[in-house]
């Protein structure tokens, strides 16, 4: 028996209401013209207008190194094969956002010359793992610490 629903029912305003509560922000990129074109959630994601003219190459001016040279060279990004995600900084204002560029490379799915993929704020995500790294870092800081005095300790008792 098969168990599927049946989805045949679902049309764009199902997609567009699942697409917003996911958070995800969608772009196309023109590899000829290097025109790169986003939803309205992408424009906010960005803090951009959007009737802002943006290029695959203008966006790295918002980058925070070490990330402004990683993801976004188009000959790299372009020769990746399969599907791929990338996870860089941006700064919006004062505020860091970590984001995650997700789509498939070796022009897999290219029409009319566009590629198209998501965007993710992963910020959340990201800062718990630097906490957690930190905290990571921090305990093998104190257990090395402990273990040097407990050393210090027995070898002053031992003599």
């Amino acid at each position: 028996m098969n168990r599927r629903p049946d989805n045949s029912g679902w049309d764009i305003e199902h997609l567009r209401r699942a697409i917003k509560a996911a958070g995800v922000a969608l772009w196309s990129w023109n590899v000829d013209t290097d025109d790169l074109e986003m939803d309205h959630q992408g424009y906010e994601l960005w803090n951009v207008a959007d009737d802002v003219a943006l290029t695959f190459e203008s966006c790295p001016q918002r980058y925070i190194p070490p990330t402004a040279n990683g993801w976004w060279r188009t000959s790299s990004t372009r020769a990746t094969v399969g599907r791929y995600e990338i996870d860089f900084r941006i700064l919006v204002d004062d505020d860091v956002r970590w984001i995650s560029a997700r789509r498939h490379g070796s022009d897999e799915g290219i029409a009319n010359r566009c590629m198209n993929g998501v965007f993710l704020d992963v910020t959340g995500r990201k800062q718990a793992e630097e906490s957690h790294e930190l905290l990571a870092g921090e305990m093998s800081h104190l257990g090395y610490r402990s273990l040097a005095e407990f050393e210090t300790q027995t070898a002053q008792q031992a003599a």
